[in-house]
């Protein structure tokens, strides 16, 4: 037994060095999972350039274009302008009509405890073959392969992961399938809806066009973009039959400036009326009501800006948990900043941000707090997770996290980062709600150090991602450090 699990893990690293995970070739979004295409759009952002919404993922490729367009380069740093034309000469691949093709593999002795913007494998391997369509109007997705959460119980689960159909209507986007969103400013964490979870099954609507409205009413939003969709929460789950939807709207008040509002339920399952949107405004949601649905509001705040030559990003985001997006109660929090440095002719990010799902009585009450609440409601038992994961925060309910993180682009493509985290993960309290503390992770206090780099080389018609974790690893009978190593080769066929 033991001999066929090495030949296997054997097999698939040889594949790793033969084969590949690429990012899709075709598609009318910059999608969730790159950071180095991140830094570049908030680059940009905090340089005045992009005017648009950057903290909804995936972006449509069509507002990011029209502002590159409309806002002349002249004046700006070379880091600035080689920014601008690394996206433009991405939208240009992504968004060339006809058939396109890759391969997708992943593997990990042990999957990342923090699973941040551009994590890598969920599991400890994944393969995919991807087939994609793109025309004006039309792209779709075909993402066909395997996925397994531990090689040693030699089980593999077909994942359609990333699969999808969009179709242009006017300025709206219709689509459905399983693609992975983030919702927020946080580069490290997103509260309510993050890629940390597999993408569930969905269909949805969204605004293409970010431009300001032409009505004088509404033309104080400045640029604006709004997105809903349902999804299904399959597989195991205490209630089977349960539905998911969200709905976001982004705006941008003032140059620098983006705020954006959120909403999720969910509704139906074992024991529920399937009535969806009925509580989203309902300022007094009971949570242990078993008519009532189980539901998140979201504020998130992105300030941007240039002092002398470094561009600044300062943001926020605000959780409530069974309340209105602007009622604050039950409040998990996320503070951040980013500054990009120049640094031989291209930019550093620096980012700093902290993470906290122990929820407050108000905004900003720390003394306060409601253990076994984040993620959790009184009769949706499993509550605001999907398939072993967390929708939002990696680690799940009452945990905190700190992390400094920095990345850097050489002049020939290569991607350098590295991460620092320090964490706080669970809380053995009973909820303060009546709840019992609920963390998908471990039920007992953790505290755990992780140093992560990570490192993207660009080869022909292939990109290679490395990844290494050292961990304070207290999960273990005996406190000590864990070792972990990750790699994906990414290939257009």
């Amino acid at each position: 037994m033991m001999r066929g699990y090495w030949a296997r893990r054997a097999i698939l690293a040889l594949a790793i060095f033969l084969y590949g995970t690429v990012h899709s070739l075709a598609s009318p979004w910059a999608e969730v999972g790159d950071n180095q295409l991140r830094g570049d759009i908030e680059l940009l952002a905090a340089a005045g350039v992009i005017d648009g919404i950057t903290t909804h993922w995936p972006l449509p490729w069509q507002s990011i274009v029209k502002d590159l367009r409309d806002n002349p380069l002249a004046g700006q740093p070379a880091s600035v302008r080689a920014a601008a034309a690394r996206i433009l000469a991405r939208a240009r691949a992504e968004n060339r009509s006809g058939l396109s093709a890759s391969l997708n593999i992943d593997a990990t002795n042990r999957p990342g405890l923090v699973y941040g913007f551009d994590g890598m494998g969920r599991g400890e391997g994944q393969a995919q073959f991807v087939l994609d369509y793109n025309s004006q109007s039309t792209a779709a997705r075909l993402a066909i392969g395997g996925f397994t959460q531990n090689f040693r119980a030699n089980t593999t689960k077909l994942m359609p992961d990333e699969s999808y159909i969009a179709q242009k209507a006017g300025p709206l986007l219709l689509y459905g399938g399983y693609m992975s969103q983030w919702w927020g400013p946080g580069w490290v964490s997103a509260l309510a809806l993050s890629n940390n979870a597999r993408p569930m099954p969905k269909i949805g609507l969204e605004r293409l066009d970010t431009s300001a409205s032409t009505w004088p009413i509404l033309r104080w939003l400045g640029p604006w973009q709004a997105q809903f969709f349902v999804g299904m929460l399959d597989g195991p789950r205490a209630q089977r039959d349960t539905f998911y939807n969200a709905l976001r709207f982004t705006f941008n008040p003032a140059p620098g400036l983006e705020i954006g509002l959120a909403r999720t339920e969910q509704f139906c399952g074992r024991g529920h009326p399937c009535v969806p949107i009925r509580d989203y405004f309902n300022l007094s949601n009971d949570p242990l009501h078993p008519d009532k649905t189980n539901d998140e509001g979201l504020i998130d705040v992105k300030y941007s800006r240039a002092l002398g030559n470094v561009p600044v990003q300062v943001y926020m985001q605000l959780m409530n948990e069974d309340s209105s997006p602007f009622t604050h109660s039950g409040t998990s929090h996320l503070f951040g900043t980013s500054f990009f440095v120049p640094m031989a002719k291209n930019m550093l990010r620096i980012t700093a941000e902290y993470s906290d799902t122990v929820p407050t009585a108000n905004i900003f009450s720390f003394g306060n707090v409601f253990h076994g609440f984040a993620y959790t409601n009184g009769d949706f038992i499993d509550g605001m997770r999907y398939r072993g994961r967390t929708l939002g925060f990696s680690l799940d309910s009452d945990s905190r996290l700190l992390s400094l993180q920095g990345s850097w682009m050489d002049s020939g493509g290569r991607f350098y980062e590295l991460s620092v985290h320090h964490a706080q993960v669970s809380n053995p309290h009973i909820g303060d709600a009546g709840f019992s503390g609920i963390n998908i992770l471990t039920s007992s206090p953790v505290l755990i150090n992780l140093v992560e780099a990570r490192v993207s080389l660009p080869l022909r018609w292939m990109k290679l991602d490395l990844a290494g974790r050292l961990q304070d690893d207290q999960l273990r009978p005996r406190r000590g450090f864990a070792a972990s190593f990750e790699a994906g080769l990414r290939i257009g066929l």
